[in-house]
């Protein structure tokens, strides 16, 4: 998961709807990178793509609206697809605020079924979007979960793939909307030895999680010994 659900429920919780008409794959407000990659009509390609115009800052309204409108027309049962169609559905709720409320459902659903087709696929990405889910959006816009349900998911991927930081930022965030600080420290902390590995977002991400954390003092990496 590349993306975080609690802007997700900002938008639910407290944004006023924000969307207009689609503008279409030639207005001037569709990113031209997002009109090369409809082009593919690849939907991880265009998923990604989009995921990359929010990541620098610089997606529309209509960009959001075109990925999902051409994703949700090629509908294929795989992985992939199912993976991406739950991505570009999130930032679409995302965009309408609370009318977007009754997609969430939508979102539940293509992660569920993107991780039965292939829990592995992306290191887990389907899993870590559902886990997240599950502990931060309204129970009530849920069919399948709940937080308990959500943390244990994001608990297991960092049992399981301990080296994906991705992983530590999931779970200290998820501990975080929980209103349970101190559990969320040890993960912040390996999150930010390597945040260069994260994506321009999530290191903003991790800011703001440390910021709420109280900014805890994280022990220094240890010394790599010299190669004799």
């Amino acid at each position: 998961m590349r993306w975080s659900f609690l802007l997700l429920v900002a938008a639910l919780a407290a944004l006023p709807a924000c969307w207009g008409g689609v503008t279409g794959a030639q207005g001037p407000a569709v990113n031209a990178a997002l009109r090369t990659a409809v082009a593919t009509k690849d939907a991880l390609v265009i998923a990604d793509t989009l995921e990359d115009l929010i990541a620098a800052g610089v997606d529309t309204p209509e960009d959001r609206q075109l990925a999902y409108a051409e994703v949700r027309a090629h509908a294929v049962d795989t992985a992939a697809y199912t993976y991406a169609r739950a991505v570009v559905t999130g930032r679409l709720v995302q965009l309408k605020g609370l009318l977007g409320a009754d997609m969430v459902g939508e979102v539940e659903h293509y992660a569920r079924r993107s991780r039965e087709l292939d829990p592995s696929f992306r290191d887990g990405a389907a899993t870590r979007m559902l886990g997240t889910l599950y502990v931060v959006a309204p129970a009530a816009l849920l069919r399948n979960g709940d937080s308990e349900t959500g943390l244990e998911l994001l608990e297991g991927l960092v049992q399981k793939a301990p080296d994906v930081i991705e992983n530590h930022l999931r779970v200290a965030e998820a501990y975080i909307a929980l209103g349970d600080v101190d559990p969320a420290k040890p993960h912040l902390c390996r999150c930010s030895a390597d945040r260069g590995k994260l994506r321009r977002d999530d290191q903003a991400l991790l800011a703001q999680l440390l910021k709420d954390a109280g900014n805890p003092t994280c022990p220094k990496p240890a010394a790599t010994a010299p190669t004799p």
